[in-house]
């Protein structure tokens, strides 16, 4: 019987002990978000498949502002813009001269901007979050708590205090890396920034 109740024990601290790691992840991740209230920066995007071959390199500009703002703009051959104004997406086609229009979605999974620039109170609702520190690098591994989601886990790091890049990895093992450069936080961006004119004559699609 003691040695049950010895295992009981142990059982119950090293459930405290793990909760108490939970939150601690949870509380580093959003200090350093908020830290960030807007960020400017460039990006080179390489998508992986699952064996290792590259499918996808892109390169481009990033700026988010807090809350729910952000301009992700793809430089040509593969040019698109996403841009959110907090309630509404707009992903523009320049190719295809295509606007399509829906309504941003809270669940912070469809665009890494949108983890940058969301409701940071929010993001212990969506993921278990691990954190791993080493040196001047701190780096969060988030993993969904439902489903619906695009990505199987996504890490983010952090370099002294500011992004750095993001990993995501989908149901097939399927990876995209974002390395972020030039990184700028907290100057001062128009809202102006963050609404997009369609051009005249261009296809609209709303969803």
């Amino acid at each position: 019987m003691r040695a049950i109740r010895m295992l009981l024990v142990s059982a119950l601290a090293m459930g405290s002990v793990s909760a108490h790691a939970g939150e601690l992840d949870v509380k580093r991740l959003t200090q350093l978000l908020e830290k960030s209230q807007t960020i400017d920066a460039k990006f080179s995007q390489l998508t992986l498949g699952a064996d290792g071959t590259s499918l996808q390199e892109t390169a481009g500009q990033m700026t988010v502002k807090r809350p729910g703002l952000f301009y992700w703009h793809t430089d040509a051959p593969q040019e698109q813009v996403v841009v959110s104004d907090g309630k509404m997406v707009t992903l523009w086609d320049p190719d295809l001269e295509q606007a399509t229009i829906k309504k941003l979605d809270v669940r912070l999974n469809q665009t890494p901007a949108l983890l940058l620039s969301g409701d940071v109170s929010k993001i212990s609702q969506s993921f278990d979050i691990d954190s791993k520190e080493q040196g001047e690098v701190m780096d969060f591994t988030l993993k969904p708590k439902t489903k619906d989601t695009l990505f199987d886990s996504l890490r983010v790091s952090f370099r002294k205090g500011l992004i750095n890049d993001m990993q995501l990895i989908d149901s097939v093992g399927q990876r995209t890396n974002i390395l972020f450069t030039g990184v700028k936080a907290n100057q001062a961006v128009p809202d102006s920034k963050f609404k997009f004119d369609v051009p005249k004559g261009a296809d609209i699609i709303q969803e």
